[in-house]
């Protein structure tokens, strides 16, 4: 069902449609997708924050079914592309190819590659060498893609959601930090319930599964992202995700003295924007006309855990940057 009457002039109630489609989407995905409302909240807080997301998870919690199904549920163009080590560059954002025209001239012209897409899956992204992640790198960041010195501009909105598996390390190509942080979240996929995984079991082994209805398109989607946008932040939000984002940093004066030895590397300038965006696109989902403290600390997590980068101290002792940021988080809001 397309929807691509404008959104009111009014930004209230324009956030009130906006709380409506939420809710359809996660209605529509819980067709298919048992439990997970987290990470289908993240992925929807990326989609209207512009933001790119990698899931991280272990292999069979459904992380490619939930994106593929997300882009069902949206009249927008999805490609999959599945990484593996001997991908080239130009399988992903294309090439020239000759073309014989009519008269028996040839010329070159450009064939579009999977990155052409609205919604893009990049499955177990850390497969690729570094070549590779460079091309996707350009097209994440500048949302253009560079063949034989031409440079050619995609499409609006632009998506890229990609996999991880955090197990099997053999044949990888760890991601490097600058692409990292070119994500907006780290989304944590956990295994189920043991009720969700009952309900799994039964609703995912009959003959056919359900087709999902169209909630969104791309000029409601731009429409939207412009709406978050204008959501409104107090100061003192913005002074929140400031000082969180600095204790992050070990050489930092603002750092607690029991973080030092335990991270080597804090987060950037880009984790405070994500942080600010994050909590405005939650706001907006949940029908708020203004950021809220509470907003900010749902997103920490999935902003910072890719983006403070813990030292060998740490793993010795089982502190995982995950650990890190939700002590940070606490700490910082009972002093707020």
């Amino acid at each position: 069902m397309s929807t691509s009457i404008p959104l009111p002039q009014d930004d209230v109630a324009a956030i009130d449609e906006l709380r409506q489609v939420y809710r359809r989407l996660g209605d529509e995905l819980g067709k298919i997708i048992v439990g997970q409302q987290q990470v289908i909240e993240q992925l929807s807080i990326c989609l209207f924050a512009r933001g790119h997301a990698l899931l991280m998870g272990v292999p069979g919690l459904a992380k490619t079914l939930l994106i593929s199904r997300l882009a069902e549920t949206m009249s927008l163009s999805f490609s999959r592309i599945q990484f593996t080590p001997d991908l080239m560059p130009m399988d992903i954002t294309g090439t020239d190819i000759l073309q014989e025209l009519p008269g028996g001239k040839r010329a070159f012209e450009f064939a579009k590659g999977p990155v052409f897409a609205n919604i893009v899956l990049a499955d177990e992204i850390n497969r690729a060498p570094a070549k590779t992640q460079a091309a996707m790198l350009e097209a994440m960041q500048e949302h253009r893609v560079t063949v034989a010195g031409r440079t050619y501009e995609l499409d609006s909105p632009f998506f890229v959601l990609a996999t991880q598996n955090p197990i099997e390390q053999e044949g990888t190509y760890p991601l490097p930090e600058a692409q990292l942080d070119r994500f907006m979240f780290m989304i944590g996929v956990d295994y189920p319930s043991r009720d969700e995984e009952i309900a799994i079991a039964r609703g995912t082994t009959g003959d056919t599964l359900p087709r999902l209805e169209h909630v969104l398109d791309g000029p409601k989607v731009l429409a939207f992202q412009h709406l978050v946008r204008r959501v409104p932040v107090p100061d003192h939000i913005y002074e929140f995700a400031v000082d969180l984002t600095r204790r992050t940093r070990p050489a930092s004066k603002e750092a607690p003295a029991w973080l030092k030895p335990l991270v080597g590397w804090g987060a950037g300038p880009r984790a405070v924007q994500y942080l600010i965006l994050g909590a405005k696109a939650r706001a907006a989902l949940h029908g708020s006309y203004m950021v809220r403290l509470e907003d900010v600390i749902e997103v920490a997590e999935p902003v910072l855990r890719h983006r403070v980068m813990t030292t060998f101290t740490a793993e010795s002792e089982g502190v995982s940057s995950r650990d890190v940021t939700k002590r940070l988080v606490e700490e910082l809001s009972k002093a707020a």
